[in-house]
């Protein structure tokens, strides 16, 4: 019996009416690694081996312990076990929910199991711990999972794994949970200092929630914790060069997709429910690409022309250089840099997909980049940076687990360079635009006042597509002040947070 996972209202989070009585992962559809292949749950097993006798939980359970133990990407673990594991959909669906959910609400799991785990949680072994967690998210903040299923194989799997005393314990852990449930409510975690009860009631590290309290207040830093534990909903955007946006939505929706406008990227499409969208006929003929709408605006904000030369300085996988070149017409260059072959790879496959002549795909260390191009070259030069990634904390929770305010000082440090070297190639009057996935003020906005003050060639331009502006205006991403940077917050359209400023270099 494979029960779905619908999650129950719990603090700020909410059924999604969209998946009852339906077992889906948490976008709806299978999560495929970030730049790797689709997940086909449905696929023939491919078990061998101990593989064959691990359930659903248990294979969740195993990936939770190995993502906390060696630091790995959550996608990427549960990518290789459920292509390892040959799931059915709906088990492969309920192990997905189990792993993202149990990682995103870890905090919050551990303030209540610390009430119930007398001899404290340091003590546990990994997988005794991970399982508790994963069993209490089960029990907490899944609606359509009955108690007794949850709770009989936690048991199963502590008699498996470990000895009586860790079964027994177990279930004398997840029974208290389960007849305490009503009083077990995030909403009501009440704690003197702000900081520490969004901490709590959200599952975010203090050290994180003080610095969004301190950038955007405490009820915007509670909002921002909030968002990021959503499910987050996939997008497309359209190539309009072999399509309208209109004729895509019709495509998809016949497909059995649940496919609307995009609220802020006029290319994008938004999609609540439906199954893979790299497995679909209009994906692999190029009609469309899987992109976040945030992620869209990018390429409109450059606002490229045709025959003009463009590059891109960190490319893969693709997305924001073929959005280019589509917005090009197809007509002028678009040098797309990345600094590894492997990755390179992912961006000849975009442009073959998409049918694009005029992308062309290159390895260089980006800060080396003014060694293979003449200064001064380019029309436009998009750095889309590396960054903390807090704005995908909802796509990969466990980044908010593993990193560290130093993390954001040295990649800060590296954005810093970046910049420095490539704005050397924006001929006068060109533009240069610069993106991240996060919302760390020093990565962003801190980042471009010291750039500007470095650089006084270079000033800040407003000039954005007058449409997004106005969805962004709506929206209270902007308001009468714009100077030609925004910062998208991921409450703003429940797309991932994103910064992006659009600078040119006086003539």
């Amino acid at each position: 019996m494979t029960e779905s996972s619908t999650r129950k209202p719990n603090g700020s989070h909410s059924a999604n009416p969209s998946s009852k009585g339906k077992p889906k992962t948490r976008n709806g559809h299978k999560r495929p690694a970030s730049g790797g292949k689709p997940v086909h749950a449905g696929q023939p097993a491919q078990q061998t081996g101990s593989r064959k006798s691990k359930s659903p939980r248990e294979l969740a359970m195993d990936t939770l312990v190995k993502v906390t133990q060696t630091g790995a990407y959550s996608n990427l673990q549960l990518n290789r076990t459920l292509l390892d594991a040959g799931l059915q959909r709906a088990d492969a669906g309920l192990v997905t929910e189990l792993v993202y959910g149990t990682i995103q609400r870890q905090a919050t799991l551990d303030y209540w199991l610390s009430r119930f785990v007398s001899k404290g949680l340091h003590k546990l072994e990994p997988w005794v711990h991970q399982l508790l967690r994963m069993s209490a998210y089960q029990l907490l903040y899944l609606d359509r999972i009955p108690a007794h299923a949850a709770v009989n194989e936690a048991v199963t799997i502590a008699k498996k794994r470990g000895h009586a005393g860790i079964s027994g314990m177990v279930n004398g852990v997840l029974r208290s949970i389960d007849r305490g449930r009503s009083e077990l409510q995030a909403a009501e975690i009440k704690h003197a200092d702000p900081i520490v009860q969004i901490a709590l009631r959200h599952s975010y590290p203090e050290w994180l929630v003080s610095r969004w309290v301190a950038a955007y207040g405490v009820q915007q830093a509670e909002e921002i914790c909030a968002a990021g534990n959503e499910h987050p909903h996939s997008s497309l955007r359209v190539n309009t060069l072999k399509g309208s946006r209109a004729d895509a939505i019709t495509l998809l929706t016949e497909a059995g997709f649940d496919a609307k406008p995009s609220a802020v990227a006029p290319e994008g499409i938004a999609i609540e429910r439906g199954g893979n969208l790299a497995d679909t006929a209009g994906f692999r003929d190029g009609l469309w690409s899987v992109q976040d709408e945030s992620s869209m605006l990018v390429a409109e904000v450059v606002a490229p022309q045709a025959g003009m030369q463009v590059l891109d300085c960190c490319a893969a996988p693709g997305g924001k250089s073929t959005h280019l070149a589509e917005l090009m017409g197809g007509k002028g260059k678009v040098w797309a840099n990345d600094l590894h072959a492997h990755k390179r790879d992912l961006i000849v496959s975009q442009s073959e997909r998409l049918k694009l002549r005029n992308v062309e795909a290159i390895t260089e260390d980006a800060l080396k980049l003014t060694d293979r191009f003449k200064p001064q070259s380019m029309d436009a030069v998009l750095l889309d940076a590396p960054c903390s990634g807090f704005g995908v904390i909802k796509r990969k929770p466990e980044i908010k687990w593993t990193k560290t305010a130093g993390d954001v000082s040295d990649i800060a440090a590296v954005q810093q360079r970046l910049l420095h070297a490539v704005c050397e190639l924006v001929r006068p009057g060109g533009v240069l635009v610069y993106s991240t996935c996060t919302i760390e003020k020093d990565e962003n906005e801190q980042q471009i006042a010291r750039f500007l003050q470095e650089h006084p060639e270079f000033e800040l331009d407003r000039n954005w597509p007058e449409a997004i502006l106005e969805q962004l205006k709506n929206a209270g991403v902007i308001d009468e002040h714009f100077a030609g940077q925004a910062q998208l917050l991921p409450q703003h359209f429940g797309s991932d947070g994103f910064y992006i400023a659009r600078m040119v270099r006086r003539p």
